[in-house]
């Protein structure tokens, strides 16, 4: 097998995931839940290893089921501890403390099961680049019904997203369209950590959003500016992973890491010669 055809899955793989994470990113950014992801990354893995305790093959649609249930109730958790910008408590501590929880409900349930532990590693690095077509093609036509709902629905999504008082003003029912918003946002992160694994998640939503935070207001131009972060940094560290045999997951979060790094410098010195 080729280079080009061993690599060209993980490719396909890394833009279909980029173009719907490094969006949302953008409403994480704006709703200051930053390790929203890594909370309901955590709820799904629990719900998966749950389904080993029934003897529910790990990759099974079964399985999937035992996530995504996990994944709306936390959810719903997070429609339910929404606080103001300014309240006593913020909901990224609520949002620690399911990731803490879940995290150590599943290190019991691994315990239980054979193959836990293996199962709680693939939730860390995912399977990138033995990623099949079928996979991608599945992947690409989830996430392109959940665009869909993410479209239809924008402007209710955006605007408590980045103008809560507005909406709330509205009278419109917060929790509720949080809910919605947490749950397909849950089906995203659901999908992507069994092939990206949560750590590259975590990058692909959170890095190219803050760069694009850098740089520009305009949600499009936030949009554009987020997408071509991501899959830029994906390229690079795809290319770089074949040329110098190094593990892929880790070398294109270390290129989302540098992208930042440089965006941040870049920022600065604009800044001085303004």
């Amino acid at each position: 097998m080729s280079g080009f055809q061993l690599m060209l899955p993980p490719f396909v793989a890394c833009m279909v995931l980029v173009a719907m994470l490094s969006y949302l990113g953008l409403h994480v950014i704006a709703r200051e839940v930053i390790f929203v992801d890594l909370s309901l990354a955590q709820m799904a893995a629990l719900g998966s290893l749950s389904a080993l305790l029934f003897h529910v093959p790990a990759d099974s649609p079964r399985a999937y089921i035992f996530a995504l249930v996990a994944t709306a109730i936390g959810a719903l958790l997070f429609s339910l501890t929404r606080t103001a910008r300014r309240g006593r408590v913020p909901q990224e501590a609520y949002i620690g403390i399911v990731y803490v929880v879940a995290s150590a409900a599943a290190v019991l349930v691994a315990n239980q099961v054979p193959g836990g532990g293996e199962a709680v590693e693939k939730t860390l690095v995912g399977s990138l680049l033995w990623v099949t077509w079928p996979t991608i093609w599945k992947l690409a036509g989830a996430y392109a019904a959940l665009g869909l709902f993410q479209y239809a629905f924008r402007h209710r999504f955006l605007t408590i997203s980045f103008h809560p008082e507005q909406a709330e003003q509205s009278g419109w029912q917060i929790r509720w369209w949080d809910f919605l918003f947490y749950l397909s946002f849950g089906v995203v992160i659901t999908l992507a950590v069994p092939i990206a694994g949560v750590l590259m998640v975590f990058s692909f939503l959170v890095v190219p959003a803050v760069i694009a935070n850098l740089f520009a207001e305009d949600k499009r131009r936030l949009t554009v500016i987020s997408w071509a972060t991501g899959a830029l940094a994906s390229i690079i560290g795809l290319w770089l992973s074949y040329t110098k045999d190094l593990p892929t997951g880790p070398l294109i979060v270390c290129m989302y890491g540098l992208l930042l790094v440089l965006a941040v410098g870049a920022r600065r010195l604009a800044k001085q010669t303004a």
